[in-house]
């Protein structure tokens, strides 16, 4: 019986700790797009990035950073500038979050040329990765009023064309 803790102790301490381990930030980008992708952090880190600050109850700012989601939706192929035309501009973006919580945007928002509306896929929060209650990664709207399309656990990004 003693020498089964023993070798039971170490199992458990190693669960314990995996358990504990922040989740891996992978964002997919699917749906009705010329290149799927499942992007992981290390792919997130190596593409441009940006910083915003947003204003707190209190007057401080926080600072987010990350890649826009314009940008990520490039790499997937989304049709923008001179493609976004026509039936193309019926293409929206649903963002989900790992707990269901789900937000839907424009292309056009999005597009330098129409709405301009830049939105950051964030996965740090003043220089630091963000806490588990809010990432891995976190959508961050800058001009949203009210920060009820600043999707935390941020895990999809469904491309969705409504008129085919």
């Amino acid at each position: 019986m003693k020498y089964t803790r023993l070798l039971l102790a170490p199992i458990l301490l190693t669960s314990l700790l995996l358990a504990q381990a922040p989740p891996a930030a992978v964002l997919a980008v699917q749906g009705d797009i010329a290149t799927p992708l499942s992007l992981t952090a290390d792919d997130l880190a190596k593409m441009p990035r940006e910083t915003v600050s947003l204003p707190n109850p209190d007057g401080s700012k926080t600072s987010y950073e990350g890649v826009t989601l314009f940008g990520i939706l490039q790499k997937a192929g989304v049709p923008f500038g001179e493609k976004l035309r026509g039936k193309a501009l019926a293409t929206y973006i649903l963002a989900k979050a790992q707990d269901g919580y789900q937000v839907a945007f424009t292309l056009g928002e999005l597009d330098p040329q129409f709405g301009n509306e830049s939105i950051l896929v964030a996965d740090k929060r003043d220089g630091k990765p963000l806490p588990d209650k809010t990432g891995p990664l976190r959508l961050v709207c800058p001009n949203d009023k009210a920060g009820a399309r600043s999707v935390r656990m941020l895990e999809t990004l469904e491309v969705v064309r409504a008129a085919k």
